[in-house]
């Protein structure tokens, strides 16, 4: 019998196609990690067997890809290329955002876009706001046509190569969203020399006097529904999770101690170790698989759902991470080995919006506190 929280079966062809892939973009992760470059090969590798189109709506020419399958595939290019799983994560999400969010006629513009193969970026969070990415200060002021921003944007993943900008400001004091093709008012700073997620180029946008058009600005939202940057940010931390348990198996299996003659893996302190991280692992997959399956049902609990899978998974693949570390000891730390890259990577999940803090700040007032 079918698991409820698993991939439906008529979707099960996409996750044996990113598994394929992925064959590949792991084979490629170091040398992207070491060099910091986008690996634009993989996200148009990702785009020639038609993934981003499955994920638009049916009535934008897409699949309706449920959730539970966009998560595991996120889980999987994860585990592979952390990097790559990052900017795809944001370019779905922008671009199904501009297209859920849009009025129809520019709906069905974006959809066309991304189907043609364009890049989208998500661009919300302000260099001031800290992790209220949806609640922006700077102020678009009103022109003939539109309104004009002038501001920056930070942490823009693949923002290099987009073609569209999923942007909000406040209109009027209200968050508003608008989508943004880059121009000449907009650069892009190169912050972006960090420890982890090195190919991700999540640089800075700065827009000076940028336009918003008014026939791109995205009406009210009439009701919540799920999104793919929240839905996607448990799995991101979960495939890093897994390459860290694999590399981690791999090297006790294959070291062995001299005084003993025995592999690491026969060490009781270790087995101790795994059993704790392994277990809590297992614990944040089932996790995350329910709230994509409150995804699915478009259940008023998926947000809440999105902070307790989150931190859940941000912490375990900082500890699977580390034991690895830990048992890899000096060749671990070396960066020929993949376990000081994926130990650098599992640091990025916990700071990414909204952070474990602010995840566990609004789940502590939740239990805590009396709710409305």
């Amino acid at each position: 019998m079918t698991h409820p929280f698993a991939p439906p079966a008529h979707e099960r062809h996409w996750i044996e196609t990113v598994t394929e892939l992925a064959r590949d973009f792991a084979a490629s992760a170091a040398e992207f990690d070491e060099t910091a470059e986008l690996p634009i090969a993989n996200l148009r590798a990702l785009h020639a067997t038609g993934l981003d189109r499955a994920t638009l709506p049916a009535e934008f020419g897409g699949e309706d890809l449920s959730y539970r399958s966009y998560g595991e595939i996120v889980r999987i290019l994860s585990a592979a290329c952390s990097s790559t799983a990052c900017v795809w994560v944001m370019h779905i999400g922008a671009a199904v955002g501009l297209v859920q969010l849009s009025a129809p006629d520019v709906g069905r513009l974006y959809a066309g876009e991304l189907i043609d193969g364009k890049r989208f970026a998500n661009a919300l969070s302000e260099p001031s706001g800290g992790n209220m990415f949806l609640m922006p200060q700077q102020i678009a002021e009103p022109i003939e046509g539109g309104h004009r921003l002038t501001g920056a944007k930070r942490f823009v993943s693949g923002c290099e190569v987009a073609d569209h900008f999923l942007v909000n400001a406040l209109v009027d004091g209200v968050p508003t969203f608008f989508g943004v093709s880059p121009d000449e008012t907009m650069t892009f700073v190169p912050i972006w020399d960090t420890m982890g997620l090195r190919a991700s180029r999540s640089q800075l946008v700065s827009f000076e006097g940028t336009v918003l058009r008014d026939d791109r600005r995205c009406p009210p939202s009439a009701e919540q529904r799920p999104n793919h940057i929240a839905a996607g940010l448990a799995f991101l931390s979960l495939g890093i999770a897994d390459a860290a348990e694999d590399a981690l198996i791999a090297h006790s299996r294959s070291r062995v101690i001299p005084v003993t003659g025995q592999p690491l893996a026969e060490m009781q302190w270790l087995q101790f170790e795994v059993a704790d991280v392994h277990t809590r692992l297992e614990a944040a997959r089932m996790y995350s698989r329910n709230m994509a399956w409150l995804a699915d049902q478009n259940s008023p609990e998926f947000l809440s759902a999105t902070m307790t899978a989150k931190v859940l998974a941000n912490e375990i693949a900082r500890d699977v991470a580390q034991l690895a570390l830990k048992a890899g000891g000096g060749s671990g730390f070396l960066r020929t080995s993949p376990i000081q890259r994926l130990f650098r990577d599992a640091q990025a999940g916990g700071l990414m919006a909204y952070s474990a803090e602010v995840c566990k700040d609004r789940i502590g007032k939740t239990v805590l506190l009396p709710q409305d």
